[in-house]
């Protein structure tokens, strides 16, 4: 049998007092003798009395929750960095609402819609193209909004995410030091610019190595491929570039797909094909011969944003609309980019 959640109105009954009495003691208001405060608290306590957080919103304009909006809850980056999002949201008394939008801008607008109506305090958002409006609305209304892995570029709103253009630079620039010279990108098809700044960082490795860029090596894969035909056009693409001796992946999930592509054409890492993937997983520290990924800081970046959205939601409210910061990652170097000279002599 599930007990009915307790009401101000009930805990007046049981305690002989009124309705307004329970109100004032229950929101800290008016000037209610200790005896009759203990009482109320007590059998509050005892029956598991939780207020409706709408309505102590309405009320005072303050609902101690905060709005997460991110790509996807369920991936293992937005889930570490959300991790320590509520752990420290969770030290200023603060609760968290956790949404998804899958990159699907209508889902993107229904969920800031949704959260508005619940009257949080503050939003942490991941960007995305069509969504402009929708946050500068919220701003535009005084809420407190910080980006994370995003930004839109010249807008002020702060905006928290990893050195995109210089990870993917690094990561190119490495291959090429090591001996890779027809080095690929596989790319999600979508119009975020964390990604276009990931390709940036991959032209400018190419461009300061005197290489020039093959469009033909590039290739862009629609976000909302379903797994194993995504595989198989990872295989057909890696099959028709012949020349291609490495590939960069700019996202985790592509750099796994990528793994089971290579396995399926039984071509060895890194003798037959080199490779980098952005955002790194556990599944490439175990995959032999390790495959060398950039390492984002994840908990620098998901800190940085909660404590700017706090910084503004605090009683000394803070203009932080121009902080907008880019965190170094780290390359973590494994086997699959071995130096191609080392390769050639195994052979």
């Amino acid at each position: 049998m599930i007990n009915k959640k307790i009401s101000i109105k009930d805990i007046a009954k049981l305690t002989n007092t009124s309705i307004t009495t329970v109100s004032f003691v229950l929101n800290g208001k008016g000037r209610i003798s200790k005896e009759i405060t203990k009482k109320i608290l007590d059998v509050a306590a005892k029956n598991g009395y939780e207020p409706n957080r709408m309505a102590v919103g309405l009320r005072t304009g303050v609902s101690k929750v905060i709005g997460l909006v991110v790509e996807t809850i369920g991936g293992p980056f937005f889930g570490a960095m959300a991790k320590v999002i509520e752990e420290e949201a969770e030290k200023e008394g603060y609760r968290i609402i956790y949404c998804s939008t899958n990159n699907n801008i209508q889902k993107g607008k229904d969920v800031i819609r949704m959260l508005s109506q619940q009257l949080v305090d503050g939003y942490i958002i991941t960007p995305m193209k069509g969504l402009e409006k929708d946050i500068q609305s919220l701003v535009a209304n005084e809420k407190p909004v910080v980006l994370i892995d995003g930004y839109f570029p010249g807008l002020d709103i702060p905006h928290v995410l990893v050195d995109n253009h210089g990870s993917a630079f690094n990561a190119v620039n490495h291959l090429l030091k090591v001996g890779y010279k027809k080095i690929g990108l596989i790319t999600a098809d979508l119009d975020l610019i964390q990604l276009q700044d990931r390709t940036r960082g991959y032209k400018d490795a190419l461009k300061i190595n005197n290489i020039k860029e093959d469009k033909k090596l590039i290739f862009k894969l629609p976000f909302d491929t379903d797994k194993d035909k995504a595989i198989n056009s990872i295989k057909a693409f890696i099959k028709q570039q012949k020349q291609m001796d490495a590939v960069f992946f700019t996202t985790n999930y592509l750099g796994t797909m990528g793994l089971e592509s290579i396995k399926q054409l039984e071509l060895n890492i890194p003798q037959d094909l080199a490779m980098v993937s952005f955002d790194d997983n556990e599944i490439f520290s175990l995959y032999p011969p390790g495959i060398t990924t950039i390492q984002q800081p994840t908990y620098e970046i998901a800190k940085s944003a909660i404590d700017l959205l706090l910084a503004q939601m605090g009683a000394d409210r803070h203009n932080i609309s121009k902080i907008k910061l880019q965190i170094p990652s780290k390359l973590i170097e494994r086997g699959s980019t071995a130096e191609k000279k080392e390769v050639l002599v195994k052979n």
